[in-house]
């Protein structure tokens, strides 16, 4: 589909959806705006998805409006990515308040701390889920080895040596530079 039929409307509608109603975190919502954006509506292509998904890690601040004002802007520019933000950020804001108010209560409650505790670790499931979405592209039948070293380093750079994910991706980065493509 060409970016100057996709709508403002659209735009603003999709993000609307998918950035304020899917529960389970930026990870989450990330997943499902692929499924959306590059499988379902092919507004955007793989490459293009990877490329805002990298981008928004580099960014300070909240990770997914960084992206969601990326793809907002491969799609329709400056009004896109504005209409992207809004429509990420307002409604889910709002929703924000009144979900806190209520586990704050709820939290109170020996079930309730339960329940809270369950979805932290789906939570965690999510995330592993996510992750998988954005590597198995890029993840082939005779050549696994390259992404699953440098998810482990990634990891292992975060998780252990406590690197901040900026200079773990620049580091990816200057990595991919140097490690020669497989021939074929």
């Amino acid at each position: 589909m060409t970016t100057d039929r996709i709508t403002f409307w659209r735009v603003g509608a999709v993000f609307v959806r998918y950035a304020n109603l899917t529960f389970g975190g930026g990870s989450a919502t990330i997943a499902v705006l692929h499924r959306e954006i590059v499988e379902r509506r092919a507004w955007i292509d793989e490459p293009r998805f990877g490329l805002c998904f990298a981008l928004s890690r580099l960014t300070p601040g909240t990770n997914l409006l960084a992206f969601c004002a990326g793809v907002g802007w491969l799609v329709r520019r400056l009004p896109g990515a504005l209409v992207a933000l809004a429509a990420a950020s307002i409604p889910c804001s709002v929703l924000a308040i009144v979900v806190t108010i209520f586990f704050d209560r709820l939290s109170q409650n020996p079930t309730g701390a339960v329940a809270i505790h369950g979805a932290m670790a789906a939570a965690v499931g999510i995330t592993i889920m996510t992750g998988w979405t954005i590597t198995k592209p890029y993840v082939k039948r005779d050549d696994w080895l390259h992404p699953t070293l440098f998810v482990g380093a990634a990891f292992a750079l975060d998780a252990v040596l406590s690197m901040p994910p900026v200079q773990v991706l620049l580091l990816a980065a200057v990595a991919g530079l140097l490690v020669p493509p497989r021939k074929t």
